[in-house]
């Protein structure tokens, strides 16, 4: 609800959503504009790090936006954070706000914008640190739920409306392509558009 408030209250020609527990770098906003206008997309999310900020961000932020900043993984976006353009709103619709959800909103609205045409993408000229669901686990230890347990409704996947064996292979393909994204990025660049801080080390 606080997402489409937001958004209603800008009505701006493009709108961050962003999620609470994260850093950004220097010239993020720029890079993500600047990534969708020339990719022509119409919803754009930075390239990000999760876990404890036990490393130099800011500085890998720089050298990672020099050599990544062409790079860009076209048909896949995140809701950790994501720049919106006014026609996804116009033509897709907002987010589902409900309190089954809890999580699941994203996913509504990524499949809806799809099937509304709406072309999405992650640029590796921007980039952010993400600490990692601090807000989810926070709720998931009020309810007693375990980490590994989801918050919403079991049954959210309903609301696709896509058979079950659809929904399964939807899973399995972008699997195999987030993998080969990661792949390529590591091979060209040395680190992929997607990682992880563990015991003071980035890993791919």
């Amino acid at each position: 609800m606080a997402w489409n408030q937001g958004a209603l209250e800008l009505q701006s020609e493009w709108t961050i959503i962003m999620n609470n527990d994260v850093l950004v770098s220097p010239q993020w906003v720029q890079g993500l504009i600047e990534s969708a206008t020339l990719h022509q997309l119409d919803i754009v999310s930075p390239a990000m790090i999760e876990g404890p900020l036990n490393y130099d961000f800011a500085a890998f932020a720089q050298q990672a936006r020099q050599r990544a900043g062409s790079t860009m993984r076209l048909g896949w976006a995140h809701a950790v954070c994501l720049a919106v353009h006014q026609r996804v709103w116009k033509e897709a619709g907002y987010f589902r706000a409900s309190p089954k959800l809890l999580g699941y909103e994203d996913t509504l609205f990524f499949h809806e914008a799809r099937k509304a045409g709406m072309r999405v993408g992650t640029t590796g000229a921007s980039w952010l640190h993400h600490f990692g669901s601090i807000t989810q686990s926070a709720m998931k230890r009020e309810r007693g739920l375990k980490e590994s347990q989801e918050l919403g409704y079991r049954y959210n996947h309903r609301l696709l409306h896509q058979p079950w064996l659809e929904r399964k292979m939807d899973k399995v393909r972008l699997k195999r392509q987030l993998r080969q994204w990661r792949e390529d990025e590591i091979a060209r660049l040395g680190f992929s558009l997607w990682g992880s801080s563990t015991s003071g080390a980035l890993t791919w």
